[in-house]
């Protein structure tokens, strides 16, 4: 199974106006943007997307929107408070037991989560810090859900990169 791991895009730095607090922070116009292309970049190099998993939090909801529709021939978005700040990996592990037999699976959410449940995914431990740039992604391939052995990190790549791919 291939875990993809992606932090959301670049969203509003502040509160104010009809933002009231940090959950309901959307995405800017350049992170809507760059979000588009990092999804094209991916399409590019033969990702696909059997789920896509977000936090509840509104900018990765948006994110993932933008995955789905373009890494995705039909589907929905499942979402979890397990993917919401601070949140740990058991809570996940149950929520994404029923999709065990899923091939690709997006998880989006944000950082340090993202880099704490990669180093969980690859059993590094704590040491291990990867820090996500908003849009940044990473593959890591595991055989189950909980992992019975290490996971496999196939690739960490930054928005940058993925943006370039043509």
């Amino acid at each position: 199974m291939k875990l993809y791991l992606l932090r959301h895009g670049i969203a509003v730095d502040h509160l104010g106006g009809n933002i009231t607090s940090d959950w309901q922070r959307p995405l800017t116009k350049e992170g809507q943007e760059e979000t588009k292309q990092v999804a094209v970049g991916l399409k590019s190099i033969g990702v696909k997307a059997d789920l896509v998993v977000s936090s509840p939090l509104i900018r990765a909801k948006q994110t993932a929107q933008i995955i789905l529709e373009t890494l995705s021939k039909d589907g929905e978005i499942q979402t979890t408070e397990a993917l919401a700040p601070g949140t740990n990996s058991s809570q996940l592990y149950k929520f994404l037991k029923p999709f065990n037999q899923s091939e690709n699976i997006f998880l989006v959410g944000h950082e340090p989560d993202m880099g704490r449940l990669a180093g969980i995914l690859l059993w590094a431990g704590p040491e291990l810090y990867m820090p996500f740039k908003k849009a940044g992604i990473c593959r890591i391939d595991i055989v189950d859900i909980p992992p019975t052995s290490p996971g496999v990190l196939k690739w960490f790549l930054t928005p940058k990169i993925l943006c370039s791919v043509k």
